[in-house]
């Protein structure tokens, strides 16, 4: 991973780019419920993941806690010249081209830092999907640190942070306690099958 970037002061770009989307956040007048307290170092679900505005959201929701966040994104785009741009708003550089071993470089990064809340869309795209990829767990499992489950819902303009859980290695017992809290906070949500239908076996980290 390419970590020298990200620890410079941002750019005067990013900063601006930054602060619109904090106003973004406060102008939607989203409320954030539950917990207060983000570990420094986990790996934040961001579900069910409906809509662009997930990301403004969730940037303004840890900043309101104190937290800078962290993406995966495609290590082309970190080329010349968004490298600053992209390193300044949180993004952590993955080569899906090399298969699973992406999932090892996050590990290896997680490891190198003392702080990095990396938020992770489970469900991997807008579209309605049969089941959550798995390699969020396999990265927390393997870094040694907490998954934080973390939730919006557009049609009340409501948002929240749920307990941090420490993946045990039994990913079917995991899974059902993380499943259990979305269907706590978004009961009747058509999104919340998704956590249990066709979930990929421990094993396969195809996030």
């Amino acid at each position: 991973m390419e970590g020298d970037a990200a620890e410079r002061p941002p750019t005067l770009l990013s900063r601006l780019v930054k602060g619109l989307l904090l106003w973004l956040y406060r102008w939607k007048g989203w409320r954030l419920e539950g917990e207060d307290f983000i570990p420094p170092r986990c790996v934040i679900l961001g579900a069910p993941h409906t809509s662009n505005w997930d990301f403004v959201f969730f940037l303004g929701a840890t900043h309101q806690l104190g937290i800078e966040p962290a993406f995966m994104g495609k290590h082309a785009l970190f080329k010349w010249p968004l490298t600053r741009f992209m390193f300044d708003m949180g993004g952590v550089p993955v080569n899906r081209s090399t298969g699973g071993n992406y999932v090892e470089g996050l590990v290896a990064e997680f490891k190198r830092r003392t702080r990095l809340a990396l938020v992770i869309a489970p469900e991997g795209t807008r579209s309605a999907t049969k089941g959550w990829r798995s390699g969020f767990y396999h990265i927390a499992l393997g870094a040694g640190v907490p998954i934080v489950p973390a939730w919006v819902n557009h049609a009340t303009m409501r948002g929240g942070i749920g307990p941090a859980l420490m993946p045990s290695g039994d990913f079917r017992a995991d899974m059902a306690r993380i499943a259990a809290f979305y269907r706590s906070v978004l009961p009747g949500h058509p999104r919340n099958d998704g956590i249990e239908a066709n979930v990929p076996r421990e094993g396969e980290a195809d996030a």
